[in-house]
């Protein structure tokens, strides 16, 4: 099964904090990461129980760079969704069950994020992740506790198959996505349409799942679609890869 962090992001109360470990221990999940968490205490070890020396001790505390940074694929979870296409920060969305099914094959690092008890993930959060992922509630009252949150999410994606393919690195995906954003200046897209391209962009890769191979294809696209923009621009690569090939000094 994929290496899946529960990732907890500034959670303001101890016993909260417990009680995730708790359930995350109930499901057979150990990897507790903490992005500035309140302090803890008695209250959070008497509500982690039997998952104190284990889920909530051997907890990683660390930055929200550092979880994205690393992870293959990073799920937001939120109880606020967008109720348009046309609105891309908080869409597409998935259930936990929906979720499962596009991750279960998946070798690599996931971090799924839970926002604070008081107002959740922020929109640079939800902006910057892969997926988005909703839990189905009653309409009279949606709101989630965290822990609850955190059961509902290790229950569904418990006892996960073997996977069967192995993803792109966070680096390898950083990269592709760099140069997706260098293809739009090159391209002409207009400044104000930028950002909520970039973040569909993400989006779509995002769920895709790419492999390294997948990655290293689009990138081939990208290339020669520029090569035919600005011929120059081949003439350059080849010249670099000639010098590298003689020993001259490579090109800056």
């Amino acid at each position: 099964m994929p290496e899946i962090d529960i990732v907890l992001v500034a959670p303001l109360y101890e016993g909260n904090v417990g009680f995730a470990a708790r359930v995350m221990k109930n499901f057979g999940f150990t990897r507790l990461v903490l992005v500035d968490p309140c302090k803890l205490g008695n209250e959070a070890d008497a509500r982690a129980s039997h998952a104190r020396e284990d889920v909530l001790r051997g907890a990683e505390v660390c930055t929200i760079e550092d979880v994205f940074a690393r992870s293959n694929i990073v799920i937001a979870t939120t109880g606020l969704v967008s109720k348009s296409v046309c609105h891309s920060m908080r869409m597409p969305f998935y259930s936990p069950k929906e979720l499962r099914e596009r991750i279960k094959d998946v070798d690599g690092r996931i971090s799924i994020l839970f926002g604070r008890e008081n107002w959740g993930l922020n929109n640079e959060e939800v902006k910057k992740s892969d997926m988005i992922c909703t839990i189905p509630t009653a309409e009279e009252y949606p709101i989630l506790n965290l822990s609850h949150a955190v059961g509902v999410l290790c229950y569904e994606l418990s006892n996960l198959p073997l996977p069967s393919y192995q993803l792109a690195s966070p680096t390898d995906m950083n990269y592709l996505y760099r140069h997706i954003d260098r293809y739009l200046d090159a391209i002409h897209h207009q400044a104000f349409k930028r950002e909520n391209t970039m973040i569909l962009i993400r989006r779509v890769l995002g769920r895709a799942n790419l492999t390294i191979r997948e990655a290293s294809t689009l990138h081939g696209i990208l290339r020669r679609s520029e090569w035919h923009m600005d011929p120059a621009l081949l003439d350059r690569e080849l010249a670099r890869e000639g010098s590298l090939k003689d020993g001259s000094p490579k090109e800056e």
